[in-house]
């Protein structure tokens, strides 16, 4: 009986192994496992005394609010902050949003930081509603962003360039679902981030919590000074 109880289990294990394992390959293969898998940025981190080196931002180049094309080349030279939104949010982006302007009117002065707000709703979020978006708020520096483009470009660009989890969800209320988190990125166009209290790294900055924002502040001020 026993011999038989192990042919079994032998013969689940490997049916297993044949059906499901090419299965999971492929989706790493294709980029589809990324919603909790942010740490597969780590090959590229380089430790340092200081802030930490993720490695270089994903090339982009979108459409901001005044109709003017932004790439990753436009931000060289300045330290900059990248979220993932969508203006007809009804959960987490206001409060993003709110933090966002927080963090750029600390840093108003300082004419080499920016600040890159990417929808992910571009079908919605065209320049204009953008625009609009950007007066609601208040926002009047020329270094902040809101960009827009095509919406594979832009979900492809934040799971697979940040993974930074973004999804259509037409069962969620407002019909996407995304991170709330804050990638930090260098003058020389490096994600940057802090180490946690066990020194790994945090890799990006909670942008809903007063601790995230606070953390995110911080360490701008270093890049600024570098």
């Amino acid at each position: 009986m026993k011999n038989k109880s192990y042919i079994g289990i032998s013969f689940i294990i490997l049916v297993f192994g044949i059906i499901f394992i090419p299965k999971i390959i492929d989706r790493i293969k294709e980029g589809s496992v990324v919603k909790n898998d942010r740490m597969s940025l780590s090959n590229e981190i380089i430790k340092e005394d200081g802030l930490i080196k993720i490695g270089p931002v994903p090339n982009f180049e979108l459409t901001d609010q005044n109709r003017t094309k932004i790439s990753d080349k436009s931000y060289l030279g300045k330290v900059y902050v990248i979220e993932f939104f969508f203006s007809t949010c009804p959960s987490i982006c206001p409060i993003m949003n709110k933090n966002m302007k927080d963090i750029q009117k600390e840093f108003s002065k300082e004419s080499n930081f920016g600040v890159a707000s990417i929808t992910i709703n571009p079908e919605n979020d065209t320049v204009e509603v953008l625009k609009e978006h950007a007066n609601q708020l208040g926002i009047t520096t020329p270094n902040w962003h809101f960009l827009t483009g095509n919406k594979q470009y832009i979900l492809s660009l934040a799971n697979k360039g940040f993974n930074l989890y973004a999804a259509e969800n037409k069962k969620v209320n407002g019909g996407f679902e995304h991170s709330g988190l804050f990638a930090l990125v260098d003058k020389e166009g490096k994600i940057r981030c802090r180490k946690d209290k066990q020194g790994n790294p945090i890799l990006y900055y909670d942008g809903l919590e007063a601790e995230g924002v606070k953390a995110i502040k911080e360490d701008i001020k270093l890049l600024l000074e570098e």
